[in-house]
């Protein structure tokens, strides 16, 4: 399988394989390796969106933290 490089390739990449499967343009031989691909891209947008949650966060912690000492 290929290396997804961004979260964006890796969503369209997705939107490609679910199109694909719901227009019937996967033979039966094909399906079961688009169905491995999407669950592999999706792991990998989760893990990217976790890990922005993560820091999105933090930073806003972060910001929280500095105005609080501000008001000190």
């Amino acid at each position: 399988m290929k290396k997804t490089e961004s979260y964006e390739s890796a969503l369209q990449e997705l939107k490609i394989i679910v199109s694909d499967i719901e227009n019937d343009s996967v033979s039966v031989d094909e399906l079961t390796k688009k169905v491995k691909r999407a669950s592999e891209l999706i792991k990998f947008c989760k893990n990217i969106l976790t890990k922005t949650e993560t820091e999105v966060n933090s930073a806003l912690d972060d910001m929280i933290d500095l105005n609080e000492e501000k008001e000190d």
